[in-house]
């Protein structure tokens, strides 16, 4: 996107003097002695930029370099930021509202809700100073109205598909999966679950894709009592009955399995809970009432969705849920509202909200027997025990941060939660919360192919998303240390016989050696 600025306009006037207005445009921008003229129709204003649309495409121009004539001139005195937001529904009414109102308290300003619109007033003169037009739907309808233009700000319950990614960047849009246009602003899980009486407590994911597909529609298929199981999901027009189609690979409009449709968690929650052989996948936000379900894996992991599995994406099941913008520039608001979403304030409302925040939380090896009790029943020829003990020499005296990082499948790319985990660290890293640390980036890989070459990679991965969260750090890593290291198939998360446990197990932890001592959890906000 081209930027005018005062001296980019003088410098350019002879070509801008032969533009002439020959469609129908709504705003002309002129220099201070009006000897150049810019005519185009008007896209947006941010309180210092014109946003246009002319002769020579979508320009963006200094306010401060020109003079403004137009019905569509904004009113520069009493100037309000004006931001369309569209998607999640249900997000809208929940998390964004309690957002909102944190952010306007903060500002010492005033929440107004209306049907299709929030406006922010100062408190003391009842001048408005933004007022967010309310479009919310569902996540599809956000991502379109981001493409067409008329959305500033996408609320979304699944990550954006490779196809919207693609029409984004064709539009102009930018890059939705980059950090700067994709911030993770609160964390959910699918959680399979079912009534309290039922004598089943575990599902494979195997078993899990069987019944959404129809292939398995008795409860005595998964060691439970002899009685047909009843699905019951989230409607396909919410973002997240289109993420448990994905994550499962089933195409739920044509399964046999007959499901049940809700338009809503609570709704599906409760139907589970009254019927004994009921089956359900749901929010873990709103699966009150009902049994959670642990996901089995055959090499003995069991994976319950707590906050930290959820955060550190060990549990196979996550649903981020995502605040995508174009990469225009927002009004001073608009920016001020994105930086404020990542403070200490922002996330203790998400928890408020019942949703998981991103705050990291540090823990220790010893918490982790179940994962060195899957390590050390497989060690053999690729990974012996003196490997393992090498491990656990290094990471004992550390601790583990719930800032992960993991890739998509089949993919070099890290997924959505780990694009914001390395803007997460990179700030904290800016503000001197590990100032006097030690980080310790460590790799780990499936266990396809031969043990030395997976270390290798394992290494190779742990040294980019460092290289990435320090390309995103401002000032670098201040007064921490950093570093890498590659165990390659040690340790696994999940089971590395399905393709979510080898995707798991390709990953890389960040443990924090307290070298002045780690006492406090650290922040991530301001």
């Amino acid at each position: 996107m081209l930027v005018f600025r005062r001296a980019a306009i003088i410098a350019a006037h002879l070509f801008l003097l032969v533009a002439s207005s020959v469609t129908a445009q709504d705003i002309s921008l002129l220099s201070h002695d009006k000897a150049i003229r810019l005519d185009g129709t008007f896209l947006g204003f941010d309180g210092r930029y014109y946003r246009i649309d002319t002769a020579y495409g979508e320009l963006t121009v200094d306010g401060s370099g020109v003079l403004c004539e137009g019905p569509a001139c904004p009113n520069l005195t009493d100037y309000v930021a004006e931001l369309t937001v569209a998607g999640s529904q249900q997000i809208a009414q929940g998390l964004w509202l309690a957002l909102l109102t944190g952010f306007a308290e903060r500002n010492g300003w005033t929440l107004t809700q209306e049907p299709d619109a929030i406006t922010l007033t100062e408190s003391d003169t009842q001048r408005a100073v933004a007022v967010f037009h309310m479009a919310a739907s569902t996540t599809d309808a956000g991502f379109a109205a981001l493409l067409d233009g008329a959305a500033d700000m996408v609320l979304a319950s699944r990550p954006v598909t490779r196809q919207e990614r693609a029409l984004a960047k064709s539009a102009g849009i930018g890059d939705l999966a980059h950090g700067r246009q994709a911030m993770v602003i609160g964390l959910d899980a699918v959680v399979p679950i079912a009534a309290p009486s039922l004598p089943v407590s575990r599902l494979s994911l195997g078993q899990i894709r069987a019944i959404l597909s129809g292939t398995i529609t008795d409860w005595s298929q998964v060691d439970g009592p002899e009685a047909a199981i009843t699905l019951h999901l989230p409607s396909l027009q919410t973002g997240f009955g289109q993420t448990i189609a994905a994550q499962f690979g089933v195409d739920l409009t044509k399964t046999k399995a007959r499901p049940v449709f809700h338009d809503s968690a609570e709704a599906l929650a409760a139907a589970v809970a009254n019927d004994p052989f009921a089956l359900g996948l749901t929010a873990l936000t709103g699966a009150n009432g009902a049994n959670h379900l642990a996901i089995q894996g055959s090499c003995g992991f069991a994976l319950r969705p707590d906050a930290k599995a959820v955060k550190a994406e060990d549990y196979p099941l996550n649903a981020p849920l995502i605040l995508y913008r174009p990469a225009r520039r927002l009004p001073k608001i608009g920016r001020d509202l994105v930086a404020y979403l990542a403070s200490d304030e922002a996330q203790s409302l998400v928890r408020a909200a019942g949703y998981i925040d991103q705050a990291p939380e540090a823990y220790g090896l010893d918490t982790q027997g179940d994962r060195l009790m899957n390590a050390i029943r497989h060690a053999g020829t690729e990974v012996s025990l003196a490997d393992l003990k090498a491990v656990v020499d290094e990471l004992q005296p550390r601790q583990r941060l719930t800032t992960s990082f993991r890739f998509e499948a089949g993919s070099s790319q890290l997924d959505a939660q780990s694009r914001s985990n390395v803007e997460l660290l990179a700030a904290a890293l800016s503000r001197g919360d590990y100032d006097g640390k030690n980080l310790l980036f460590v790799g780990f890989s499936d266990g396809q192919g031969v043990a030395g070459a997976n270390k290798a990679l394992s290494q190779e991965r742990a040294a980019v998303v460092l290289e990435a969260v320090l390309a995103a750090a401002e000032g670098g890593a201040g007064q921490a240390t950093l570093g890498t290291v590659g165990y390659g198939e040690a340790m696994p998360m999940a089971c590395d016989d399905s393709d979510w446990g080898r995707d798991a197990n390709r990953r890389v932890e960040v443990w924090v050696k307290p070298a002045i001592g780690l006492t406090d959890t650290p922040r991530i906000g301001n």
